[in-house]
C-alpha cells in the first residue's frame, strides 16, 4: 500500500460495493480493489478490522480511517477529507 492508496475490499456480487465503486467513479478518485473472495491475505484483514465479521466494502484510507459499508454521503465526506 502507498501512503496515498485508498484500498476497498470487497466482491463482486456485492450491492454495497458496486455502490461505493460509484461514487470514487463520480468523484474521479483513484483506488485499489481487492477481492477478499480471491485474496486469503484480504480475507484475513477484513476479518481482523470487522472485530471477526466479513463485512465489505471495507475501505481503508491513507490516513488510517476505516469505513465499513458507509453511505454515499459519508464515503464522499471522508474522499473530500482526503483530497
Amino acid at each position: 500500500m502507498t501512503e496515498k492508496e485508498i484500498i476497498m475490499y470487497g466482491t463482486k456480487w456485492c450491492g454495497d460495493c458496486f455502490r461505493s465503486k460509484k461514487v470514487f467513479e463520480k468523484l474521479g478518485v483513484p483506488y485499489r480493489y481487492i477481492d477478499i473472495e480471491e485474496d486469503k491475505e484480504a480475507v484475513a484483514y477484513v476479518l481482523k478490522v470487522n472485530k471477526g465479521q466479513r463485512v465489505v466494502p471495507t475501505i481503508v484510507f491513507p490516513d488510517g480511517a476505516v469505513l465499513v459499508e458507509p453511505s454515499d454521503q459519508d464515503l464522499e465526506a471522508q474522499l473530500l477529507l482526503t483530497k
